[in-house]
């Protein structure tokens, strides 16, 4: 039998059984066929649990006879012959230190060593090598060096793909090898549409593994790329390009959209680990995609008690940060609830404190949990793991703090000792536009007359920096920023930039939230200047107009 009907033949066969019948039947075949023949029981006999009936199978007496065969005639054996039956052992689990794979390897490497294997075969090799022997392989080095003489333009997908992973497993210092994977990435770039999802994302990830922040029009072709097959990633492969545009910066609208479109019909069925990623994905890059929250928040009432902690906390701490409250608030955070009650002492102590502070800024309490924060116990599990009691996490205890001050004033339980109180809140994601903020100046310059009338980046005992503050006396008169008798009223501008709103939205971000509902609830007449009210106002006479009617909506005067 010619080896194309015996390989078509072979492919329509679906148990070993048919297949070891199938090789009794032939009276010869060359060593391409019988490699064949073990390549194709591995992927009928091999799943993600390992060999379905390896009995069956390893003392079958042709299995038998085919592995006496390559194990004593491995130098007479083709290269394609030779590898392809490695691969196929060793997805069979057959022992590494057997005489037969000794024999294999040992055949490989001597050839391997004579300059004999050709790109193909060299990719076999490594893939082998990197199944049997993991990262520590030695022989990885040889092939690498063999590859970098290679015509990189002339590789197929699948052997860049191949090079790449052992680059991740070889390159352990400075630049070594870099330009190999300046040229790779080059090469790569002419053939991103020719991609499967697979090749896509595992490229991606070689890319974050391997640092190349350099290769920016690869990675993002890449991810323009991987727009079209979101539907078909698996959780794993749809990570590894979540991990790659966060470690780059990308961001892509049109993925976005991808993503909306693909999340809330599949998440029934996606690992929580998958969708926990999506979430962090539209958290670090402030997309509140509306879809995907409210998707996230059906899955987590019918699935939480099968998360990890981390699972857990990787669902709701977005919803915080971007201040979203999906329809389904009210169950969402009763199952959160039943979650910390019986699995509180599982979460790490960072978790579950960046946990409760994602609650309280979208004003859900987690009063009945405070109390285990602010213990000293719990201040000293803080302390020991990393990142410790840091300006974070102390501005986090002191926002728990201020809000069950302000907000949960039936709250009895211990309270935020001074010492771990910071006096100025860290408020990462809310740092003032000071270009923007120039121009508000400049506006009130106009509007007031004079400088004395209004102070900026105010400080004040509430742990909070008020961008603008006005003071007004009993008749609403203005009064100057530094004086501190009669003041009546105070008024707090919040100049509120881009950086301080979900992408592409005027949501606010719950940090800036949280903040402008303290001012309220202290005292202060909270006047947001949002930067997309007054980036179309083009000189200070119309930022004055606009001002005028933003603070003073009647009347404003000037004390003498």
């Amino acid at each position: 039998m010619d080896e194309q009907l015996f390989f078509k033949k072979l492919n329509s066969l679906c148990a070993s059984k048919e297949i070891f019948d199938f090789l009794s039947s032939l009276e010869v075949m060359s060593d391409t066929m019988a490699s064949g023949a073990l390549q194709r029981i591995s992927e009928v006999e091999v799943d993600d649990d390992g060999v379905k009936n390896p009995e069956g199978v390893l003392e079958n007496e042709v299995f038998r006879a085919l592995c006496f065969q390559f194990e004593f005639e491995s130098s007479k054996l083709s290269n394609t012959g030779l590898l392809n039956a490695l691969q196929a052992l060793i997805k069979l689990r057959i022992d590494p230190q057997s005489t037969l794979m000794a024999s294999l390897l040992s055949e490989s490497e001597e050839r391997l060593g004579k300059g004999q294997l050709t790109v193909k075969n060299l990719c076999a090799l490594g893939e082998s090598l990197l199944e049997l022997e993991g990262p520590s392989c030695a022989t990885l080095e040889q092939i690498v060096n063999h590859m970098q003489q290679k015509d990189i333009e002339k590789w197929s997908p699948r052997e860049m793909v191949m090079v790449y992973k052992m680059l991740q497993v070889t390159v352990r210092e400075g630049e070594r090898y870099q330009d190999l994977l300046n040229r790779m990435n080059s090469a790569t770039l002419t053939i991103v549409s020719q991609l499967s999802p697979k090749f896509t994302s595992l490229i991606l990830n070689s890319l974050v593994v391997l640092h190349q922040t350099q290769a920016v029009p690869l990675v993002t072709a890449l991810c323009r790329h991987s727009v079209k097959h979101i539907p078909y990633f698996t959780g794993d492969e749809l990570v590894n390009v979540l991990e790659a545009f966060l470690c780059f910066g990308h961001r892509d609208q049109i993925f976005t959209e991808a993503l909306e479109t693909h999340v809330p019909k599949s998440i029934s069925t996606m690992h929580p680990q998958t969708v926990s990623k999506i979430m962090q994905y539209c958290c670090r890059k402030m997309i509140l995609s509306k879809p995907i929250f409210d998707a996230a928040a059906e899955c987590f009432i019918s699935d939480a008690d099968g998360f990890t902690t981390d699972q857990v906390a990787g669902y709701i701490i977005p919803f915080g940060t971007l201040n979203y409250l999906p329809p389904s608030a009210s169950a969402l955070f009763r199952k959160l609830e039943t979650v910390l009650h019986t699995r509180r002492s599982h979460f790490q102590p960072h978790t579950l404190l960046n946990l409760l502070h994602s609650c309280v800024l979208i004003q859900r309490y987690p009063v009945n949990f405070l109390p285990k924060i602010f213990s000293p116990y719990f201040l000293q599990q803080l302390q020991a793991q990393p990142p410790g009691l840091d300006r974070i996490v102390t501005s986090r205890l002191t926002q728990l703090f201020l809000t069950v001050t302000l907000e949960c004033p039936f709250y009895e339980g211990p309270k935020l000792l001074p010492k771990y109180q910071v006096k100025t809140f860290l408020m990462p994601h809310s740092s003032l536009d000071v270009h923007l903020l120039k121009r508000v100046k400049n506006g009130l310059l106009c509007l007031l007359k004079k400088r004395i009338y209004f102070a900026s980046e105010v400080s004040t005992p509430y742990f909070y920096t008020v961008d603008i503050e006005i003071k007004l006396d009993e008749e609403g008169f203005v009064l100057p920023a530094a004086q501190w008798e009669e003041v009546h009223r105070r008024i707090a501008l919040c100049v509120d930039g881009q950086n301080r709103f979900c992408v592409n939205s005027h949501n606010l971000l719950g940090e800036e939230a949280i903040k402008q509902r303290h001012l309220r609830l202290l005292g202060y007449e909270v006047v947001q200047i949002p930067f997309f009210e007054i980036e179309s106002l083009q000189n200070c006479r119309k930022m004055a107009d606009y001002l005028h009617k933003k603070i003073f909506p009647h009347t404003y005067g000037l004390s003498c």
